[in-house]
C-alpha cells in the first residue's frame, strides 16, 4: 500500500543554547565526520522545503558547510540572548514559510527522517494542533510536529504568562501522542530521542 505524501513542512533546528554542560560549542563538535548541528539539519532535509536554525541574536552562527547538507538553510536569530527553547520555538514559528513544521534540537544527531514524516502525517490526518513521540508512556517534548497558524500564538501567550519550557506548549496546547508502538518499528532503537547534553553523552553516540 503506497504511503500518504508527505505535507508540506518547515524543519525548526533549536540551536541557541548555551551547552553549559558541554563545557564548550557541543554544536560545532565533530560526530561521525560531520558537526553535531548538521546531522539535525541534514535529518530535516529531506522531509522538509526549509531548514531554519534558530541562533543567539549575537556572535557567530553555528553553521559550517559540513552542517548544511542540501537543503536550504535560513538562519533566524532569537528575540533575546539565551532566553530558552520556548524563545526560540516562537522565533522559528515566525519566519516558518510552511503551515506545518517539524521542531528538532540541534544537539539531536540520531534523528530518524521516517520518524519525521510519520508525526507530518499524524499531524495533517487529525483535527490537533501539536503531534508529539510517545515514549515509554510518556510525550517528549522533542522532536514534535506542529501546526504554525495554531502554536505561535500559542508560543506568544505562554512567554507573556512568564512560561519557558516546550512542555508547556505539549500541556496547553493537548499535544496528541504517536504511540511508541506506531514509530518504534521506523527506529527500533528510539535513536531519534538521544539528545547530547555531556561529552560523554557525545562519546556514547
Amino acid at each position: 500500500m503506497t504511503k500518504p505524501p508527505i505535507p508540506a513542512a518547515s524543519g525548526i533546528v533549536l540551536a541557541g543554547g548555551r551547552s553549559s554542560r558541554f563545557g564548550s560549542d557541543k554544536l560545532a563538535e565533530t560526530l561521525r565526520g560531520r558537526p553535531l548541528l548538521g546531522h539535525a539539519i541534514a535529518a530535516l532535509a529531506g522531509v522538509t522545503t526549509e531548514v531554519l536554525v534558530v541562533v543567539p541574536p549575537v556572535g557567530e552562527a553555528p553553521i559550517s558547510p559540513k552542517s548544511r547538507s542540501t537543503a536550504t538553510v535560513h538562519i533566524v536569530r532569537d528575540s533575546e540572548p539565551f532566553g530558552g527553547p520556548l524563545v526560540g520555538l516562537l522565533s522559528g514559528l515566525e519566519r516558518a514559510a510552511e503551515p506545518l513544521a517539524i521542531v528538532v534540537g540541534g544537539d539531536m544527531p540520531g534523528l530518524e527522517p521516517a520518524v519525521l514524516r510519520a508525526m507530518l502525517r499524524a499531524l495533517d490526518n487529525s483535527e490537533n494542533a501539536i503531534v508529539a513521540l510517545e515514549f515509554r508512556g510518556r510525550v517528549q517534548p522533542l522532536p514534535m510536529s506542529v501546526r504554525v497558524g495554531a502554536v505561535t500564538p500559542l508560543a506568544r501567550r505562554l512567554l507573556g504568562s512568564g512560561e519557558r519550557s516546550l512542555r508547556s506548549v505539549l500541556t496547553v496546547g493537548r499535544a496528541a501522542r504517536l504511540p511508541e508502538v506506531d514509530w518504534r518499528s521506523l527506529d527500533p532503537a528510539a535513536a531519534t530521542l538521544i539528545d547530547i547534553d555531556t561529552r560523554a553523552d557525545l562519546d556514547r553516540a
